[in-house]
């Protein structure tokens, strides 16, 4: 197929004149580990295969078998002190805004008491991406807008974004922010279309930002083998998907991540395993060839039905 592939491999920029990303990032739900070495060789792995994107947030490590709030951001600390190194080579992505049991609160004294904590456990100075973790429908978006100018103003974040915003929640924030949203964070995966379908995707090409898809597996849903769980995915969009991975001589996993590298706004996939070598397998998305058909296939077999 050679030029006819949509699969996006460059680099992405973090809002005008920002920082260059990779297409893959790192994500670190499950960072509960508390080996530092261990820890630093997953982090390295990862930069090391350009994935440059460092995605975290406060609250990882209430779950996944982490000790509470802030665990996740404490472990990638402790490997931010022992190898300083790594800080100088990763864009640092941190999120906040859900504070149990509230869930969510987004008010002025909260986001920044939040950020600064965050700073903190990561022993960082700065936070090259701070993300609204959840909406907080409780509080105004002109008082998360001056919130996150003042984040910004005072050299705490380099660059603000949101996550699992709806597209009238990210416009409302961009009506009173100064600064430009780089990034907004939706779940999008071949299981799961909904950035796709309910104008995420479509905002993002609209106002400039980089998509940051988590769970491009469909938290590992689309991994199911035949008698497994496979939670309601479609049959045929797993045996879609095994046609593509046959062809492309790779796994599943990379023919998933690249279907979500191929839409045109150029998303960025975060990917979550914490082993090295499977860094190394998701790295083989990069050389998958998706082109018009296969992406429309994908997309008739993960809806059940043909497009009109």
């Amino acid at each position: 197929m050679g030029d006819s592939s949509l699969v996006r491999t460059g680099s992405r920029r973090l809002g005008p004149g920002g920082v260059e990303i990779g297409p893959l990032a790192l994500g670190l739900w499950r960072f509960t580990g508390t080996d530092v070495g261990q820890n630093a060789a997953l982090i390295e792995a990862g930069l090391e295969l350009g994935m440059n994107l460092v995605d975290i947030a406060d609250v990882y490590g209430l779950d996944w078998g982490g000790t509470g709030f802030g665990a996740c951001e404490e472990n990638l600390g402790a490997v931010l002190r022992a190898r300083p190194d790594l800080r100088d080579r990763m864009v640092l992505a941190t999120k906040g805004g859900i504070v149990p049991p509230v869930p969510y609160d987004s008010g002025a004294a909260a986001m920044r008491s939040a950020c600064e904590a965050s700073l903190a456990r990561l022993g960082a100075d700065r936070i090259d991406l701070y993300q609204v973790h959840r909406p907080d429908m409780f509080t105004h978006p002109a008082e998360v807008a001056d919130t996150l100018d003042g984040l910004v103003a005072d050299g705490l974040v380099g660059a603000v974004g949101v996550s699992n915003y709806t597209p009238a929640q990210t416009r409302a924030l961009a009506a009173h922010l100064d600064a430009p949203l780089a990034s907004t964070q939706p779940e999008y995966s071949a299981a799961c279309l909904d950035a796709l379908r309910d104008g995420t995707l479509d905002l993002c090409s609209e106002m400039g930002m980089v998509p940051l898809a988590w769970s491009p597996l469909a938290g590992g849903r689309l991994m199911a083998q035949a008698g497994e769980d496979d939670r309601g995915v479609q049959p045929e969009l797993l045996a879609t998907l095994d046609r593509l991975a046959d062809r492309e001589s790779v796994d599943r996993a990379a023919v998933c991540v690249a279907f979500v590298l191929a839409h045109p706004t150029a998303p960025v996939a975060i990917v979550g395993t914490q082993q090295p070598e499977r860094l190394e397998a998701m790295q083989a998305a990069l050389g998958v060839q998706l082109d018009r058909n296969d992406v429309y296939d994908i997309v008739e077999a993960s809806e059940g039905q043909p497009l009109p």
